[in-house]
């Protein structure tokens, strides 16, 4: 049984920083690609960074870049997410994910909610101005 579970979330003011980790366990399949989606209230849930077993070439939306750090560690089948200079708008329920993808990096990298089928229950990220 894959279970996943975040951890780090919390509340800070505009311009602060926050680590999010997800923990996963029962998962051996490889490649795997492992990520970060986020629900605002009222919003559809969309996805934030991903990434590759490799750990080339993640991906993140726009709205994060340059703010936003993902890092795979392997060998404990862990993916983190470094957010800094964080906005109003990153506030919402931070869902870690883990799949895997035939076709690398760019499948992984590229690929939509619906594709992933085990998730984290979600962690609270406040960010008030």
């Amino acid at each position: 049984q894959v279970q996943l579970v975040e951890s780090g979330g919390g509340s800070v003011y505009a311009g602060g920083s926050l680590r999010l980790s997800c923990a996963s366990a029962g998962y051996s399949d490889l490649p795997k690609c492992m990520g970060w989606f986020r629900q605002a209230p009222g919003k559809e849930r969309e996805k934030v960074a991903l990434i590759y077993y490799g750990g080339d070439y993640p991906y993140y939306a726009d709205s994060v870049k340059g703010r936003f750090t993902i890092s795979l560690h392997n060998a404990k089948n862990m993916v983190n997410l470094q957010m800094n200079n964080l906005k109003p708008e990153d506030a919402g329920i931070y869902y870690c994910a883990v799949d895997s993808f035939v076709g690398g990096s760019s499948t992984c990298t590229g690929t939509t909610e619906t594709n992933f089928r085990y998730w984290g229950p979600g962690t609270q990220i406040t960010v008030s101005s």
